[in-house]
């Protein structure tokens, strides 16, 4: 039998309240929660005490592994350096999200994604990572081999999460076309003829392949039990065949219409945790925190930014007096565990896993990670 693990002194942060006192660990597992102050134990004097982050959606993952242009990284590298980050960020539970559906402006290709899943499931084996990881899909339903990509990944049990999504042209995340050349032309630096060309083919491509992959990948994950994401829903038909898809999460809602009659459907609205710090969308869409404000965002992704999670956490309560930090860790840590099914982890509860992580904020309102634990193991 393991020693027991007492972290003393803390303020924890509990799913209803914030408490003054003591955790107790013992074999991974949270055996006990006492109010109080304590003379044993790790001394936390005063620090707080949150469950480990719960992260549904990073593309982070990708810029380890192609960091340049026609640089492809090794894949086990490429895995431990985005495990590093992502638990220095106090992300106990990482769903990296890999690309399927491809286009002639991609620099990966399907194949390279399955390197990097295997190369996730041998850190876990060697118990290289720090995280926990599972796999998301992100499924480019526009593309023409978006479904046979996702083959590749048929047998493959880390795969948890699966989001249906089309970034063509006037519709969605780009219903704006200017924000989509913005977009396109600045990452690739193409020429206005050529993203004209560009444009056209998304649009045509989108409008042959989209409904059909939409069906059969919702299809394959009903018969799998991968949950399902809906993606920069935009009106109330995108969220009507969301629900008629059997989606559970709609990840970022374009407008508030989309986000209210989302939350209203049942559905767990995700949105980024980018977007609650820059105090707006990069794209011209909805802010996050008017969400927030309006009662219609129940998760935080961090996207493309792993420490901007636990930013969000601080940041949207200092700016919301309705909102209470209790609010705010649940969007990143029971709220997407519950989305996921992933019961037994989101809280500092007893009989929950020990996934937890030290917290300091200090003068100029940053946090500071101090410590994480995976499964009551000190792994930062």
């Amino acid at each position: 039998m393991s020693a027991e693990t007492v972290f003393s002194n803390a303020r924890v942060v509990l799913e209803d309240r914030i408490i003054d006192g003591s955790v107790v660990i013992n074999d991974g597992m949270i055996v006990d929660i006492d109010e109080g102050v304590s003379s044993v134990g790790d001394d936390f004097d005063g620090d707080y005490l949150l469950p480990g982050l719960i992260e549904l959606h990073t593309d982070h993952i990708e810029g380890h592994y192609a960091p340049r242009p026609r640089v492809k990284w090794n894949p086990h590298a490429a895995v431990l350096a985005h495990d590093a980050q992502i638990a220095a960020s106090g992300i106990t539970t990482v769903f990296d999200a890999l690309r399927l559906g491809m286009d002639e402006q991609a620099t990966e290709e399907a194949n390279h994604m399955r390197l990097l899943a295997d190369a996730i499931d041998e850190g876990l084996k060697r118990d290289r990572l720090r995280a926990d990881h599972f796999i998301h899909l992100r499924c480019e339903v526009s593309a023409s081999d978006c479904v046979d990509a996702f083959r590749q990944f048929e047998n493959d049990e880390r795969v948890k999460l699966a989001s249906l999504m089309d970034h063509s042209p006037g519709q969605r995340q780009f219903a704006n076309p200017e924000a989509y050349r913005v977009y396109y032309q600045g990452k690739t630096g193409m020429s206005d003829e050529a993203f004209e060309a560009f444009s056209k083919a998304r649009i045509e491509a989108s409008e042959k392949y989209s409904n059909a992959h939409r069906v059969a990948i919702a299809e394959a994950c009903h018969e799998r039990g991968i949950v399902l994401a809906s993606h920069d829903d935009a009106t109330i038909d995108h969220v009507n065949e969301a629900l008629e898809q059997g989606i559970r999460v709609a990840e970022f809602p374009t407008t508030e219409e989309a986000a209210k009659a989302s939350h209203d459907g049942g559905l767990a609205v995700l949105m980024g945790a980018p977007n609650v710090v820059r105090g707006g969308s990069h794209s011209g869409n909805v802010a996050a925190q008017r969400l927030a404000e309006k009662g219609h965002l129940d998760i935080l992704s961090s996207d493309y930014i792993p420490f901007s999670l636990i930013q969000a956490v601080f940041h949207l309560c200092s700016k919301n007096d309705e909102l209470a930090l209790t609010d705010t860790v649940k969007m990143v840590s029971a709220n997407p565990a519950k989305a996921v099914s992933l019961d037994d982890r989101g809280s500092i509860d007893v009989g929950k896993r020990a996934d937890l992580i030290r917290v300091r904020v200090d003068d100029d309102a940053i946090p500071v990670i101090r410590s994480v634990w995976r499964q009551g193991s000190r792994v930062l």
